[in-house]
């Protein structure tokens, strides 16, 4: 809760009139407590697990001539009634676990210092400590990751995961409920490192989100502006790590790919590209027609 009864006590407060963004902030914010600020995670959380796999459902049900050339494995199909089961199973994981655990989360946000006052931080703060985040939580996840593919890790929990061999927009954070708990230690370690204002917050756990789901849609569409991100891995490079499956030693990262380059864990993704290409052009350099398929080698598993 603001300790400003009155916009005029707020511009007081910091020295300089309030922005439009902050007047909104102050008018929408200036009574709600903190806990109910922070709560707002279970809202947010719920509409991006909801609406965002649903355009992958979308175009693929209504576009498909449109977006087949771009689908990784496009020889499996999901009925619509199998992406509707995944999305309860995972709504009956945010029920009964994602939720309970923003409720009674909050004392590590206070502890760590994620603010609602005046001033709102400015994008140049924003943008940089959400790069921070997702750096922190890439390299913190590869290596629990990479746990969770060891023998113990992968059977008692990990596996739940991988059902999904061809993955699909609502599989992304389709998992055992241990491995839901774990992850959000990579997720709030960012956070914890360079504490920053509750938008900060609620951006970043929006745009992980985000971006998993568009990891896992099964879709490499040239226009997604993920493409234009260096290091990013995409659809393309998770969706391997799903069709190799289990015994994938390969491409760890959960966003960026410069932990699998460094450790050596990308061979088998590089190795499978060079395969692909040389396909490719020895079809191109015959004459024979190429159907355009930017399908990731079903046939090929090469860790």
């Amino acid at each position: 809760m603001l300790p400003y009864t009155t916009v005029h006590a707020a511009e007081t407060a910091i020295g300089r009139p309030l922005t439009a963004a902050e007047t909104l902030w102050f008018n929408y914010s200036a009574t709600k407590s903190d806990y109910f600020l922070y709560c707002h995670n279970i809202l947010f959380l719920f509409l991006v697990f909801t609406l965002v796999p649903l355009f992958y459902v979308f175009i693929e049900f209504f576009f498909p001539k449109y977006v087949t050339a771009y689908k990784i494995q496009p020889k499996v199909k999901y009925s619509f009634v199998d992406n509707i089961n995944c999305y309860f199973d995972v709504m009956r994981t945010f029920v009964l676990v994602v939720g309970p655990l923003q409720l009674v989360s909050y004392p590590s946000i206070q502890m760590i210092g994620i603010r609602t006052s005046l001033p709102l931080p400015s994008l140049t703060e924003i943008v940089s400590q959400l790069f921070v985040y997702f750096l922190v939580e890439d390299f913190t996840n590869y290596w629990i990751h990479r746990f969770l593919h060891g023998k113990w890790g992968y059977e008692n929990i990990h596996k739940v995961h991988h059902e999904y061999t061809t993955p699909i927009g609502y599989a992304a954070p389709y998992a055992h409920w241990a491995e839901v708990l774990i992850l959000g230690i990579p997720s709030f370690l960012g956070p914890a490192m360079v504490p920053g204002h509750m938008i900060t917050f609620w951006l970043w756990i929006a745009l992980r989100q985000i971006e998993a789901i568009e990891t896992h849609s099964g879709y490499d569409l040239p226009w997604t502006l993920t493409k234009f991100i260096p290091f990013y891995g995409g659809a393309d490079y998770h969706d391997y790590h799903h069709y190799v499956g289990g015994q994938s030693q390969s491409n760890f990262a959960s966003v960026f790919t410069y932990c699998d380059y460094i450790y050596g864990t990308d061979k088998g993704y590089r190795y499978q590209k060079k395969v692909l290409r040389q396909l490719r052009d020895g079809l191109k350099s015959d004459g024979k027609p190429n159907d355009g398929s930017h399908a990731s080698g079903q046939g090929i598993k090469s860790d």
